[in-house]
């Protein structure tokens, strides 16, 4: 039985690069027949018209049906994963609260056509910044839908200090486990190597503190800016990259001995405040995910994860009145 695939925003970079790879069979194997539902704003269908006329070209034996609208309605109609990428982006000279108003409303719609259209059991990644939040005010209009199933990618984040740290350690990511991401998809994130194992050794003693708070911390942070001040253009490769691992790893379970970040609602573990959508240490098995509990959190760590805490906080209350 095929599974059906959303992808918002499907004719931009980070949405085109998305549906070849989840049709290739990079999101749940190359067993699982994927039907995929591409929107766009009215504008950008004869875009998004291109990128379904390339998919058919491209002849993947996972791919199945493609449809392609402007109506949210239609396209989480029966939807088992849903990749919430299109965004207003930030314009110059708007404030941040600006922003939140503005994806405020494309979200709460998008949010209320998973609840009346989607498959009960779906997964939800939101992508689009700010991303955090967006998955909030999407959550708050799917009263029907469980709670959980709505999430905010800091795979990006997480990956993009997986890379800095096998760098500096002189070894390659896939040696690397239990690096964790806290809190927001901004640059009040804090990347936390309190608990970083090499091979299976606890090396979190051996980085200096100096470089990883005055080198490592900030870089993670700020990767996203340097990319654009490189490339001309934001992430959208090891964006979409990032959204396939972690709705991959959610559904089909995290490696052994290791964790994964992914912003989820809080459940006021860590001391942090319901009712945000926070970046936690989490273990997928069985399609769910779980926190990973009882881990030491120094005075270093505690500030780190408030900051990150009060700007979440900060973002909900300029748009409570829209939840």
């Amino acid at each position: 039985m095929s599974k059906s695939v959303t992808i918002t925003g499907a004719a931009g970079q980070i949405g085109y690069q998305l549906a070849f790879r989840i049709a290739s069979g990079q999101l749940l194997g190359a067993d699982e027949k994927i039907n995929l539902n591409l929107l766009e704003i009215t504008p950008a269908l004869d875009a998004l018209k291109g990128v379904a006329m390339e998919l058919e070209d491209c002849a993947f034996e996972t791919l199945g049906e493609i449809s392609i609208s402007d109506d949210p309605n239609e396209a989480f109609k029966n939807s088992d994963f849903a990749f919430l990428v299109g965004a207003k982006p930030r314009g110059p000279g708007m404030e941040r609260s600006d922003l939140l108003q503005e994806n405020a409303k494309i979200f709460s719609a998008q949010g209320k056509a998973i609840n009346e259209n989607a498959s009960s059991d779906i997964k939800v990644l939101v992508v689009g910044n700010p991303a955090n939040t967006n998955a909030l005010i999407a959550m708050s209009n799917a009263p029907d839908i469980d709670q959980n199933a709505f999430t905010a990618m800091m795979r990006l984040d997480h990956n993009r200090a997986l890379a800095q740290l096998a760098s500096k350690l002189g070894c390659h990511s896939t040696e690397i486990s239990n690096m964790t991401i806290w809190g927001n998809h901004s640059t009040t994130q804090y990347p936390d190597i309190s608990n970083l194992r090499v091979t299976g050794e606890n090396i979190s003693n051996r980085l200096d503190q100096a470089w990883v708070k005055d080198d490592f911390i900030p870089r993670v942070q700020n990767r996203g800016a340097e990319i654009i001040k490189a490339r001309g253009l934001s992430s959208a490769a090891s964006a979409a990259s990032a959204a396939i691992d972690h709705m991959r790893d959610w559904s089909l379970g995290t490696k052994e001995n290791d964790w994964v970040s992914m912003a989820i609602p809080s459940d006021g573990s860590y001391e942090i405040s319901k009712g945000i959508i926070y970046s936690f240490p989490v273990i997928c098995e069985n399609g769910s995910y779980s926190i990973v509990q009882n881990l030491e959190i120094n005075e270093f760590s505690k500030e780190c994860m408030e900051i990150s805490e009060k700007e979440l906080l900060e973002e909900k209350a300029a748009i409570e009145h829209l939840l």
